[in-house]
């Protein structure tokens, strides 16, 4: 009997070895029979007239009692619940940690909300293979498009207002499906969503107001369409403080001209973009996306010729390199992404010009500072992309901010490169 209950343990482990063995022989066609819908795609109807209008149909906006965008982890390194964590202990009324202790710029000189709107589109948080796009209410996804509200767009808020529309996002699958004509109908599906959401939020703001522009992987993404097609050669382009399309390649060659807005050049530069994907090493560039625009392979990789974004968060400039001194804090998350502390000085970051990929260094550093089984294949840390760095993007958010509203900047200058810029990036065409 115990050897028979060996040959089964051993059985086991072989299955197991091979089971590994073919996830990092073939990722994406596992990932394609996981996650891509075997269903047809159905046309999306129209949101209704107004629909924005409802405050239902936002994750975050300034009116909302129980908003995600208003947590903030302590300053001082401790664990910090998240709004779900203080509900479930029946202390939502409590207020929320004030924006004063989100990493100040001293002990004791905090500083009142910036006067931005910020206008945050959440990645994909649908994973289902049932539809090519969400439902406007679901629970799994809405659950973690909250705790991306939460851990993400919390970054920018201490800059303003943020606004994070519920859309019908495209199903993880769309952007790992070989079809690529349905997934582009899911995608631009999506999209219109997001452009009803923009304009219920134009229309709620002064005409003067400043405008930032944030959103991670397939949010990223419709903030490059909405650019392109709301924003870019239009009067509403000079309200833009900045775009941070993070976690979605941004071609030098052949997107920037077309957005409307320059790549960032310096820390302190106003109405331009800033994007990075990150990796640790050794890194195989395996992006969670593929570039729809055809700016990147299928399997993650830049073609040829083609020079990718890539902003230091740390420097707040492209192509450069800072220590880890200079990450003044990561959002270190809990299991289950429930709490997070503020870590200070553990995660340094460097553009690698020849992918236009921003590594930080070795995995067996960065992985302390991540939920484990949450690492893409190929060291990607597309999931961290900002939580990395939550304190550096908060701090450049507001750097921008004050030079666009012509004030001093509430918070210390960025770090100074170990590198200079290797790449200038061509300013939009007129």
């Amino acid at each position: 009997m115990a050897r028979k209950f060996l040959y089964v343990i051993a059985a086991i482990i072989i299955l197991i070895l091979a089971a590994g063995v073919v996830y990092q022989l073939f990722p994406g066609w596992i990932a394609r029979t996981a996650f891509v819908p075997s269903t047809e795609f159905k046309p999306q109807a129209a949101v209704a007239p107004n629909a924005y209008d409802d405050p239902k149909m936002w994750f975050a906006r300034p009116d909302m009692e129980k908003n995600p965008s208003a947590w903030r982890p302590a300053a001082d390194g401790s664990e910090t619940p998240g709004t779900d964590t203080l509900e479930a202990e029946n202390k939502a009324a409590e207020p929320l940690i004030p924006p004063a202790k989100a990493a100040p710029t001293t002990a004791d000189a905090p500083f009142p909300q910036g006067d931005a709107a910020i206008f945050f589109v959440h990645p994909t948080s649908y994973y289902s293979r049932s539809s090519w796009n969400a439902p406007l209410e679901d629970r799994d996804s809405d659950h973690r498009a909250n705790l991306f509200v939460q851990g993400m767009a919390s970054a920018f808020a201490d800059a303003g207002e943020i606004w994070a529309p519920r859309y019908r996002q495209a199903t993880l699958g769309a952007f790992l499906a070989e079809d690529r004509v349905t997934a582009g109908k899911a995608i631009d599906s999506a999209y219109r969503d997001v452009e009803e959401a923009f304009d219920a939020f134009l229309a709620a703001q002064p005409k003067d107001k400043p405008i930032i522009l944030a959103g991670h992987s397939q949010g990223a993404l419709h903030l490059t369409t909405l650019l392109r097609t709301k924003i870019a050669g239009t009067p509403l382009a000079k309200r833009i403080v900045a775009a941070y399309v993070i976690g979605w390649p941004v071609s030098i060659d052949t997107d920037i001209a077309g957005l409307g807005l320059p790549a960032c050049q310096t820390p302190e530069q106003k109405g331009c973009i800033v994007s990075w994907a990150t990796f640790a090493d050794p890194a195989d560039p395996v992006m969670v996306t593929d570039a729809y625009d055809g700016t990147i392979g299928f399997d993650g990789r830049p073609r040829a010729g083609t020079r990718m974004l890539c902003t230091n968060p740390l420097t707040g400039i492209p192509d450069t390199e800072a220590p880890p001194e200079a990450n003044i804090g990561t959002l270190k998350p809990t299991e289950g992404f429930k709490s997070g502390a503020l870590i200070a000085g553990k995660i340094g970051a460097r553009c690698d010009d020849t992918r236009g990929l921003l590594m930080i260094g070795d995995a067996d550093i960065a992985k302390n500072y991540v939920v484990a089984g949450y690492v893409l294949p190929g060291n990607n840390y597309h999931v961290y992309d900002i939580t990395l760095f939550w304190a550096n993007v908060r701090a450049d958010a507001l750097r921008r901010l004050a030079t666009y509203e012509g004030k001093p900047s509430p918070v210390p200058p960025a770090a100074v490169p170990v590198t200079a810029p290797a790449v200038q990036t061509p300013a939009p065409k007129s």
